[in-house]
């Protein structure tokens, strides 16, 4: 049987909604005798009942039917006014069929004839069981939900920052057009300025663009650029009254790893200790390089004694109390308003999956320091590592025709990022000029869906104007394309939409006979 969920001081409260006081005590008389621990309210009148359920803050209620002035119904409308998920139980001895199932309908969780009170202790032991499964459904899909967004919001930064690099480009260009007119000295310092805030910007659109994207598993980090990173993202973010520093005791050490993932998990901690001191204070991001022994490690710890990269997050805000601390990294669990309970989970996720460990410190009143221990061991997952070269490019010419602009950006931004040389094109007519004008591509990759001119037209032009490469078409998963009328095609793939980044660079790789 799964546990009941307790409340802080850990029993089970229960309000109670009757007016026999002897009736009350044998109903708690039969949930003792099963061995459940309860802290129980007694109340008979409506404005007493409110107030319970405001600081009581019961975990189930039981309620007679009838009450001279109140009523059962009454209590369960008041109830499922504030709340759907305290479950609610009829004990009475005038309830008949008719009104239990009324009272099911109106959202009672079950009822109990007080003739018959055996299978009350388990009855609300499941009302509380489910009560939970309910609670974690409803959080699993506020975070499924709250994923999804986080997946959009990706996507669009993705598209933005691509847009913006392209826009900042011809502020370097005339940045360094302006410094050209050495004589003026006001039209050089204009040109130095607009040459650095346009490399500034660029830096930071580069770093949301790789922070949406993603990065690849395998990868060797380097700590100076992983903290630059951390910088740019927080800029902004950190408020005046907050002295952030940044100490790095060796920029070009480098380690096995995912820039992203170690980006996230920094950036969640700093974002956490800047919530923590609401009045302001001081946040240190502090780095050194120290070897663990045995002792170190804890049971469960999948690390191995040697040499390590510290990271630390420090701050001298609130602090945790030690029952805050207990159960830090437990699912779902938080203390804000509007947390999720899973940022800390992730970060230790994230550092166990880089053959790490997390420590931390906290004092009430007095700040808290998380620290990340990262191996600067060689990984001996060499098997993944060369897997991933396989998935480098060599400079091939990819044209990529996609109609939907922010698709297109990624797909090709992708392509780029990993060695290729992407041509982009929105309609099939553009591909035609774009083959014109730049020649044969290595590769074309087509949506299947376009409105305008489909892939499949796109395909058929594309072959009477020569083109006989391997093509790649993108399909909606269950409506493969429709070649008819179309030749044989001896290098045709297809890759089911939504497009995942390796999947896409593994079709790539096996099209130009790289795989």
């Amino acid at each position: 049987m799964a546990p009941l969920r307790e409340a802080a001081h850990g029993v089970v409260r229960i309000l109670q909604v009757e007016d026999n006081s002897l009736d009350a005590e044998l109903i708690l008389a039969e949930l003792e005798a099963d061995g459940m621990a309860y802290e129980a309210r007694l109340v008979e009148e409506e404005e007493a009942f409110v107030t319970c359920l405001d600081e009581f803050r019961p975990d189930i209620v039981l309620s007679d039917l009838s009450l001279p002035g109140f009523s059962g119904q009454r209590a369960l409308e008041i109830l499922r006014a504030r709340s759907s998920d305290i479950p609610f139980i009829f004990v009475s001895a005038t309830l008949g069929e008719e009104a239990a199932i009324e009272a099911l309908r109106n959202g009672a969780t079950d009822y109990i004839l007080k003739q018959h009170q055996a299978r009350l202790a388990s009855a609300v032991r499941r009302a509380l069981r489910e009560a939970d499964e309910q609670r974690a459904r409803v959080r699993a899909e506020m975070e499924l939900i709250r994923a999804q967004r986080f997946e959009s919001l990706a996507l669009l930064a993705g598209g933005l920052s691509h847009d913006l690099r392209n826009l900042l480009q011809p502020l370097l260009l005339a940045g360094d057009t302006l410094e050209d007119y050495a004589d003026d000295p006001r039209l050089a310092r204009l040109g130095a300025l607009v040459r650095d805030c346009g490399r500034r910007g660029l830096e930071m659109v580069s770093s949301m663009l790789s922070f949406a994207r993603g990065a690849r598993r395998a990868e060797q980090v380097r700590l100076g650029a992983l903290l630059d990173a951390l910088g740019l993202l927080l800029q902004g973010s950190v408020p005046r009254s907050i002295d952030m520093s940044v100490d790095v005791f060796d920029a070009d050490v480098t380690f096995e790893g995912n820039h992203t993932e170690l980006q996230q998990c920094l950036l969640n901690l700093c974002l956490n200790a800047i919530q923590a001191m609401p009045d302001g204070g001081t946040l240190k991001v502090e780095t050194a390089g120290e070897v663990l022994d045995a002792d170190f490690l804890e049971a469960g710890e999948s690390a191995a004694s040697g040499r390590y990269l510290r990271l630390s997050v420090i701050d001298d805000g609130q602090g945790m109390a030690p029952e805050v601390l207990r159960r830090l990294f437990e699912p779902f669990f938080t203390t804000k308003e509007t947390g999720t309970g899973l940022g800390l989970l992730s970060c230790k996720r994230i550092v166990a999956s880089h053959g790490g460990v997390m420590r931390v410190h906290s004092v009430a009143g007095e700040g808290t320091a998380f620290h990340l221990y990262l191996p600067l061991t060689e990984s001996g997952d060499t098997e993944d590592a060369s897997h991933e070269e396989t998935l480098q490019g060599e400079a091939e010419r990819v044209l990529v025709v996609v109609e939907e602009a922010m698709q297109l950006s990624l797909l090709t931004d992708t392509l780029n990022a990993y060695g290729y040389q992407a041509g982009a094109s929105q309609s099939g007519t553009a591909a035609l000029q774009w083959i014109e004008a730049h020649g044969i591509p290595d590769l074309v990759v087509l949506d299947a869906d376009m409105n305008l001119f489909t892939g499949v037209r796109t395909l058929a032009a594309l072959l009477e104007h020569g083109y006989d490469g391997a093509v790649l078409l993108l399909s909606r998963p269950g409506s493969p394309p429709d070649l008819e009328g179309l030749p044989p095609l001896e290098r045709l793939y297809v890759l089911d939409k939504p497009i995942e980044v390796r999947a896409l660079l593994r079709v790539v790789r096996e099209a130009l006979g790289k795989a």
